[in-house]
């Protein structure tokens, strides 16, 4: 072992008085592996001696490793509070991605307590009840200290979890129920088929781009200028609505949604952008609003050079948003010289009540931030709009999609939601029979409701309005891989990442389908690309330890499952290590608990732990359950690794014909 004994790889540990016990568990384990660890619990005298001693050793020591728990929660006041506040001022001279706070929980303390600063949300936490078993986490510290050191056996190809950097942020949300890894794939898969993307800010990044050509362009979201700060519905609104209408250019290679969005409050280079994307122009621009009235900035760059090709600004009444947004995206035609479609995009179906297209902005602005409580709040605005506007088109249609994702997230009783999206989509169409929007949910309501014959009619009338759509190839994908042609899916998957580079549901995608084929260090490799795009993915270490698990390392498998930072998440996948190690009691009690909170939302992980353990006959009965709940996620079972050694059970077969997944 490579002791480390320069002082500039020191720790500091960073701690609660109270927590004093779990902090000295930490330390011992750090230096057992021969880290240096400042650590003052036997010199807490006090005075400016110490505070300044305090002060050098934040600045010169190579990692801080606060420790959060409740008691941090619950004290306002405290000295470990200034040393948090040192370190993280430290963070901010540093480049992007130096490995600096490294964070650990001792507790179920939430991952979002407003009370830690928010540079130790943007790094991922590491889980470690009481300071105990911390054997990984040293060996990821060792590593990080020493990057040349020989790497712990718990690994295959990279540590049981990211390095942590203090780049920008990543948004996680806390799973609302139980989930195995299964459910989280599955969710990708599923969100994918209604086009729904989730936003995940960018983490510095060596992920590979398509190759730019001239007429391809990235839409970065515009920044709120307004005075208290509180139209980013707003600004975000326009953004959209200009990809959307980009979309329908000719010639035009749009980058979607979710990967430009990536970049939001971040100051980067132009030319990483453009790298990262794979794109030779930027849309960017801001948005004041002040009453009635609005100033809008626009300007289209070219990569290459950092130079302007266009920019314009727009001093407006509110009303007028649609003659600004006509009018930039004329602009951006004209400059790249490309040609839009003579097909209209959604924004022809617009509310002209600026009242209600704002309740519109603000319903999708929470829709995109995919966590119950914003949910519920996209309900809302999107029922204020059409209230406002009964005859508003895109709302309804948007209604709808909010309602899939209750269902898609275990948020409502899928059964519920599907009759809430579907009366939704319903007046959509009555009242815009050709809204391709409307009918790529009636696309997504139809299949998650396994009335399939008729998801297809729908996707084929969505092709036929928006061949552009990114879903279609997900659908297109999900058939394949069902019917067995498994390259062909990835194919597909594929050209959807080219599109949307840095959207890691597809990379989702790809992982299953690696690990249902065995292409383990493809599997791997997709995980590693996952995670630098976002450190803090969640369901990463269980899909780390179901890379082991498949490669028969158990041990390492339970390790990493360990790492997993949402306690359900974590204990849903955990379970299948322990029974793979024999420990049958533990893993039996993890699954009464998981059948306990999952029986009505979430029976296909359920079935897929099953399916792990060979036990075909109960895997069958609770695929059967989750048909009967009718959760979204049965429409992949075709293409999920947990159910690879099912596949030649007739019975298997017949549940998929019984959905209408084959005929």
């Amino acid at each position: 072992m490579d002791t480390v004994i320069d002082p500039n790889k020191a720790v500091f540990l960073s701690y609660a008085s109270q927590d004093a016990a779990a902090a000295q568990e930490i330390c011992a384990a750090l230096r057992a592996a021969g880290i240096e660890v400042w650590f003052d619990q036997s010199e807490l005298r006090g005075g400016d001696a110490w505070d300044a001693s305090i002060r050098r050793q934040i600045k010169a020591c190579a990692l801080f490793i606060p420790i959060i728990s409740q008691q941090t929660h619950t004290r306002d006041e405290g000295y470990f509070r200034l040393e948090w506040k040192l370190a993280v001022d430290r963070s901010h001279l540093m480049v992007a991605d130096r490995p600096f706070l490294l964070p650990i929980v001792i507790d179920d303390t939430s991952d979002q307590d407003e009370k830690v600063p928010d540079r130790f949300r943007d790094v991922q936490w590491t889980r470690l009840p009481g300071g105990k078993n911390a054997d990984v986490f040293v060996e990821r510290v060792r590593r990080i200290l020493s990057p040349d050191a020989t790497p712990a056996p718990t690994s295959v190809g990279f540590s049981a979890r990211p390095t942590a950097s203090t780049g920008a942020a990543s948004t996680r949300s806390t799973p609302p129920i139980s989930r195995s890894l299964a459910t989280w794939i599955v969710i990708g898969l599923v969100l994918l088929a209604a086009g729904y993307v989730g936003t995940e800010k960018f983490m510095a990044s060596k992920h590979a781009a398509p190759t730019a050509g001239d007429k391809s362009i990235a839409v970065l979201p515009f920044t709120d200028m307004s005075e208290k700060k509180d139209q980013e519905y707003f600004s975000d609104g326009l953004s959209e609505e200009l990809i959307d209408q980009l979309a329908h250019s000719a010639d035009l290679r749009v980058i979607a949604r979710t990967s430009s969005f990536q970049f939001k409050g971040r100051n980067e280079d132009v030319r990483i952008i453009g790298q990262q994307l794979g794109v030779a122009n930027l849309l960017e621009g801001s948005v004041r609003t002040s009453g009635r009235t609005m100033r809008v900035t626009a300007q289209l760059i070219r990569v290459s050079d950092g130079s302007h090709l266009w920019s314009e600004k727009y001093d407006r009444d509110m009303g007028d948003i649609f003659q600004v947004q006509d009018s930039i995206a004329e602009a951006v035609v004209i400059a790249l010289k490309t040609t839009m479609h003579e097909q209209t995009s959604s924004s022809e179906h617009r509310s002209a009540n600026p009242d209600a297209y704002a309740a519109y902005l603000r319903g999708i602005y929470f829709q995109n931030k995919v966590t119950e409580q914003d949910s519920k709040r996209s309900i809302d605005a999107l029922r204020e709009a059409v209230r406002i506007d009964p005859r508003f088109a895109l709302a309804w249609a948007a209604l709808a999609r909010t309602y899939e994702n209750e269902a898609i997230n275990g948020w409502m009783l899928p059964r519920k939601a599907h009759a809430e999206a579907r009366s939704a989509v319903d007046q959509a169409l009555s009242i815009a029979p050709t809204l391709a929007y409307a009918h790529a949910q009636l696309m997504a309501i139809e299949w998650n409701s396994f009335n399939i014959s008729a998801a297809r009619a729908e996707r084929i009338r969505v092709r036929e309005l928006d061949p552009n759509d990114i879903a279609l190839l997900n659908g297109d994908a999900i058939e394949a891989g069902t019917a067995g042609h498994f390259d062909d899916a990835i194919n597909l998957y594929k050209q959807a990442e080219r599109r949307d580079p840095l959207n890691r549901r597809w990379l989702w995608s790809l992982f299953d389908l690696y690990l249902l084929t065995d292409r383990l260090p493809e599997a791997e490799s997709t995980l590693k690309e996952m995670l630098v795009i976002d450190p803090g993915t969640e369901g990463a270490h269980c899909s780390l330890g179901y890379v082991l698990l498949a490669s028969n390392k158990p041990d390492a498998a339970l390790a990493a499952m360990n790492e997993e930072p949402d306690k359900d998440s974590r204990d849903s996948c955990a379970m299948d290590a322990l029974w793979a190690l024999g420990r049958r009691t533990e893993a039996d009690a993890l699954l009464a608990e998981a059948k306990a909170k999952q029986s009505e939302t979430g029976a296909l992980g359920i079935a897929c732990t099953y399916a792990r353990r060979n036990d075909k006959d109960q895997a069958l009965q609770w695929l059967d359950r989750a048909y009967r709940n009718e959760e979204p996620t049965v429409t992949a079972m075709g293409i999920f690794s947990c159910f690879r050694d099912m596949h030649s059970d007739p019975r298997f077969a017949a549940m998929l014909r019984k959905i209408g997944l084959t005929s």
